[in-house]
Parts: structure tokens; sequence; C-alpha cells
């Protein structure tokens, strides 16, 4: 009597972390699965990030490879999506090193708030109209290159994650393994801080009543 074959896992109904743990134990194409699943979110977070098409391309295939080669430092239970985001952000920021590049950010990425509505430029002002409305393109994305650049690493590095990789709270925390109360200090820390650098750069003139 012949043995049944054992039928292949359907990788799309398992988790990342199956899917990672699978490949460790040799199965490629759960590997595979993985890279088809970010093929499209993480290309377009590194392009967004990059602005540059080609570029996002090979840091994409670099992050994924890095994944490989960093598969014995995964720790079994450990949530691959910030994981794997964290990788790319390296990666990204590397190429733009060798490149000679700044990034750029949008200004109207969602903020990691309660009210969806709430937008980086708004927060950088509070309650008032975007403060950066007035500007032209290039000149908002320059005073936020400048003004992320002035801000210390560890503040740099939430703020880029929440409005670049659009990552929650928790998630934050377990990629940089910091509790969710720092991630929240640094975040509202940072843009205090741009707020401040806003206002000084940018000095409301009063005029007097006629």
């Amino acid at each position: 009597m012949s043995r049944a074959r054992k039928s292949a896992p359907d990788w799309g109904r398992l988790s990342d972390e199956e899917l990672l743990e699978n490949y460790r134990a040799g199965e490629t194409e759960a590997f595979s699965e993985l890279v088809r699943r970010y093929e499209r979110e993480l290309y377009n977070y590194l392009r967004r990030y990059l602005g540059d098409a080609t570029l996002a391309e090979d840091v994409f295939q670099n992050t994924f490879l890095q994944l490989h080669l960093k598969l014995d430092l995964y720790e079994k239970g450990r949530t691959v999506r910030p994981w794997l985001y964290t990788i790319a952000t390296n990666q990204a920021i590397d190429a733009m090193r060798k490149a000679g590049r700044h990034r750029t950010v949008s200004l109207d990425a969602k903020a990691p708030s309660d009210d969806e509505s709430i937008t980086y430029a708004e927060l950088i002002e509070g309650t008032e109209t975007d403060p950066l409305a007035g500007l032209e393109a290039a000149e908002r994305r320059q005073w936020v290159h400048d003004a992320l650049d002035r801000l210390p690493q560890y503040m740099r590095g939430v703020v880029l994650m929440a409005y670049f990789q659009e990552l929650k709270y928790r998630e934050i925390a377990e990629a940089l393994d910091i509790p969710v109360g720092t991630v929240k200090s640094r975040l509202h820390a940072a843009v205090a801080k741009l707020t401040k650098l806003w206002k000084e750069s940018h000095p409301v003139v009063e005029t007097n009543a006629s």
C-alpha cells in the first residue's frame, strides 16, 4: 500500500511569523510567499521614501537579502513586519548615503493619532491651519528635511517610523526595543522640537491696529 503524499501548505494562509519559521526549516517557497506578500507595500514605501523607482527596487531586493542573511538573529514569535521595515529603512538610509542624496517627507502623511485627520504638517503647528501651506513644494520639502536633520537620532528614528512606515506605537516599540511610553514621549518631544524650529524660522509679524 503506497504512503499518501503530504500536501503542500497553503502558504497564503500562514502568518508572516509562520512563513519565516517554515523558511528556517528549509521551505524556500515560504520565503517566496513573504516576498510576494510585501512586494507592493514595501516597494511603495521605499519609492516614497527614496523618491526614485530604480533605487527603491534595488533597496527592496537588498532588504530581503538582508532578511535572509539575518535569519539566525530572528527570535521565534517576534513580529516580522516592524523588523522587516527596520531593515528596509536602514538599507534605504545606506543607499542614500552612498548616492549622496537626502530623504523627503510627505507632509500629508497621517500621524499615529486617534484623530486620523491629523497630518504631519498640522502637528507641527498644532491647531492652526497648515503652517507650510504658503510655501512652494520644494521649499516645504527642504524645510522639513533640514528640520528632521536637526533632531537627535533617537527622535528622528521614531518620526521616520511613524510617518514613513506608518507603524503603530506598539510596532515601533518592538522594532526599537523600547517601551510604548518611550515611543510616545519621543514622538511628542520631536513634534515640540519641530514646532519650535518652525516658529524660530517663520516668526509671526505683528501689525499695529490702526
